[in-house]
């Protein structure tokens, strides 16, 4: 039978150590491991975890798309608030602004950058601003998307490009974009946004769903593919969020939402604040295991499906 392995705060005995650390007791064994004091780093020389505050971005560049409102700028406030720079990424450039503002009130850094997602030309001029202006990227959050609630018979073919272009065919291009400087760094993280829909269909939102769902694929076949290069590459997949885009919809239909709201178990909305947590750990080096992961952000909705 094989011998148990117990844990032990007690201070490591070797004199290689740093004091005050975690070790590993096997009787069956005379070898012994410490957790010490400095993160020991990857093959790629990034830290990873130790017992200093493994969430902290300091120093670290994050590019946010589509984050000059809602989820993404909940997400870019969440990556400022945790000390990375952020490049608010968006085609609004008034919008842009007002975000960079924000961020800089509250004691961030950011820089805005006007960008169109399906544009190779447009996402590469993005990526050459973000290493000009700060020398290095380690974050991308691909978030920009769009939504045209109608039902399948309905769209055209020109409404069905669209959607497909910018929420699926624009997270590739970002992706890509940015890969280059990430292999070059050995390290990088790349969050990109899906949704429930990923998992399940929606009656209005045919092309929505196609696209979040290939997202989630997207995200499988890139973290397999990079996670050799030190690339992590995960999903996030928002539930109801209260945003300015829902919230119109919320007026127009009352009824329907106030359903939404009683069908959540967390009995609420989400904000896009409820997402910034998620966010930073899939930027930080607390997550440099993890890879390939889709994790729903929706008060307990999925579960029930």
């Amino acid at each position: 039978m094989a011998r148990s392995t117990r844990w032990s705060a007690a201070r490591c005995r070797s004199p290689k150590r740093p004091p005050r650390t975690w070790r590993c007791l096997n009787r069956a064994s005379t070898a012994s491991w410490c957790w010490s004091r400095e993160p020991h780093r990857t093959k790629s020389g990034r830290r990873s975890p130790g017992v200093s505050n493994p969430f902290d971005l300091t120093g670290q560049v994050a590019i946010v798309t589509g984050g000059n409102g809602g989820i993404g700028l909940g997400i870019a406030k969440g990556l400022a608030g945790a000390g990375a720079s952020v490049a608010i990424a968006g085609r609004d450039a008034a919008k842009n602004a007002s975000a960079v503002a924000g961020i800089e009130a509250a004691g961030g850094t950011a820089i805005p950058l006007e960008v169109d997602v399906v544009d190779e030309g447009s996402v590469a001029a993005m990526t050459a601003a973000t290493l000009d202006r700060f020398g290095r990227i380690d974050i991308l959050v691909a978030n920009a998307g769009i939504n045209n609630r109608k039902p399948p018979e309905d769209y055209t073919l020109a409404e069905w490009r669209e959607i497909i272009d910018i929420n699926l065919t624009g997270t590739f291009v970002c992706a890509t974009a940015v890969h280059p400087a990430f292999r070059e760094a050995g390290h990088g993280k790349i969050i990109t946004i899906g949704s429930m829909l990923s998992l399940f269909g929606g009656a209005i939102a045919g092309p929505y769903s196609a696209s979040k769902g290939g997202v989630v694929q997207l995200t499988k076949s890139l973290a397999v593919a990079w996670a050799p290069h030190g690339i992590q590459v995960n999903s996030i997949l928002p539930g109801f969020i209260d945003t300015d885009l829902t919230r119109a919809g919320r007026i127009k239909t009352p009824e329907m939402f106030a359903r939404i709201e009683s069908d959540t178990p967390a009995g609420r909305w989400g904000i896009p604040d409820d997402l910034a947590g998620l966010a930073v750990f899939l930027a930080s080096s607390a997550s440099d295991f993890v890879t390939g992961t889709a994790i729903p952000v929706d008060g307990g909705y999925s579960a029930q499906m």
